[in-house]
């Protein structure tokens, strides 16, 4: 991860492992939610862009770490406890910062890097970027926030085509869902331009459009319990490892479905 000062009092938050498609390992989420604590913290930045280095904003998070046994008890305590689990909480601290976020998405936006995006306030995106929420494919759920970022972006149908598919879209197809905000061939051009018109009103008339507008939408904390809860029944339930296995030899077949 690199932090870098930009025009405008804005910062630009890079993404930099570019070697894994900048997917999102335990140690970068770890980062990436204590920086959004100290941006917000820094009265004098008005704009923070996320984005990626390399041939894309981010592949996911970081199956290799999902998958080790040793941080299998870090997994299980992150879906238990009462609180917002580090999955999520990656995703919906950039939410509570205090100034607009704008993110700049190329090449791959999947999973994690989804729903990392989709709680910025604003998306900008190449026409050819690739989007999923891949989750449904490994036999899970989406449940690093969808419930409320997607929320006042997604309508509810578009949101569970999506999941329940996993399919991969073009960045045109998520200019029509709703997914970005705006297409182009320079994203991070587009984007200074916006934090450029930003800047020009007040901080705070900026900061309380963005309360306003997120509490019109606001879904309870229970969604986020939701999310855990179905989480745990998928990574027990048999069907989850089928899914696995499908994922690298098509004629795997699911058993029936083992909840109501």
């Amino acid at each position: 991860m690199r932090l870098e000062l930009s025009g405008d009092d804005s910062v630009i938050v890079w993404l930099t492992r570019i070697d894994k498609g900048n997917a999102l390992s335990f140690a970068l989420m770890d980062k990436l939610i204590d920086l959004a604590h100290l941006l917000s913290t820094w009265m004098d930045v008005r704009a923070v862009i996320l984005a990626g280095e390399g041939k894309s904003f981010s592949t996911g998070i970081d199956l290799a770490d999902l998958n080790n046994p040793k941080n299998l008890k870090q997994v299980a305590w992150e879906l238990i406890k009462p609180f917002q689990s580090k999955f999520q909480k990656v995703c919906l601290v950039w939410r509570e910062l205090p100034m607009p976020v704008i993110s700049v998405l190329h090449g791959h936006c999947l999973g994690a890097g989804l729903q990392l995006a989709l709680a910025t306030d604003i998306r900008i995106a190449t026409a050819d970027c690739q989007f999923a929420i891949m989750e449904a494919k490994w036999g899970l759920v989406a449940d690093m926030g969808l419930t409320q970022s997607a929320m006042g972006v997604l309508r509810a149908d578009i949101v569970k085509e999506l999941a329940m598919t996993a399919r991969i879209f073009d960045g045109q197809q998520a200019f029509d869902y709703g997914v970005v905000s705006h297409l182009s061939d320079t994203p991070m051009e587009v984007a200074k331009n916006l934090v450029a018109e930003l800047s020009s009103r007040s901080p705070d008339a900026v900061l309380a459009s963005k309360r306003i507008t997120n509490a019109m939408y606001h879904t309870p904390a229970t969604t986020l319990y939701q999310e855990k809860l179905w989480q745990i029944k998928l990574l027990l339930g048999q069907n989850r490892k089928l899914a696995v296995k499908k994922a690298k030899d098509e004629t795997v077949k699911f058993i029936g479905r083992q909840f109501n």
